[in-house]
């Protein structure tokens, strides 16, 4: 099993960042359209422990372009949450794809904390990098979209 993990920084307080991470489904789309076609909720409320995100990428997403993601933990007061990849291209390659985020308030910004579990299909497989990138971009983009 491998790990990584990302903090991210961000002058927007953690309150509004928790609260776009929530409203994934009508938000992203909007503020990353060069990353994300849609999000659509497939099964509750797109928020909450058993709901499932099917998440549609655009093209220059590398060799990915859906993934269908279960919230496994959801938690308001330690703003925090967990989900597994649970179909799509990311699985042909990394058996397990979990990852797990907490906004944490930091002075007058918030500390976005995110980390992945994941399992190689086999040896020649690459560390998920692209990721961990991905997910960087994602929070700084959420707060400088906050900060315009």
């Amino acid at each position: 099993m491998g790990r990584l993990e990302v903090e991210v920084e961000t002058k927007s307080s953690a309150d509004k960042i928790w609260e776009a991470i929530k409203e994934t489904p009508t938000l992203f789309p909007k503020i990353f359209p060069d990353r994300y076609k849609s999000v659509e909720v497939l099964e509750g409320d797109g928020k909450n422990v058993g709901s499932v995100l099917l998440m549609n990428f655009v093209e220059s997403t590398p060799g990915v372009t859906f993934s269908k993601d279960r919230i496994d933990e959801a938690d308001e007061a330690t703003k925090s949450l967990a989900y597994t990849v649970i179909e799509g291209e990311i699985l042909a390659v990394y058996t397990t794809f979990k990852a797990k985020l907490q906004v944490v308030p930091k002075g007058d910004g918030s500390l976005v904390k995110w980390s992945l579990e994941y399992e190689k299909a086999n040896e020649e497989v690459p560390e998920p990098n692209f990721i961990k990138d991905f997910a960087t971009q994602t929070f700084k983009g959420l707060d400088a979209h906050f900060q315009n």
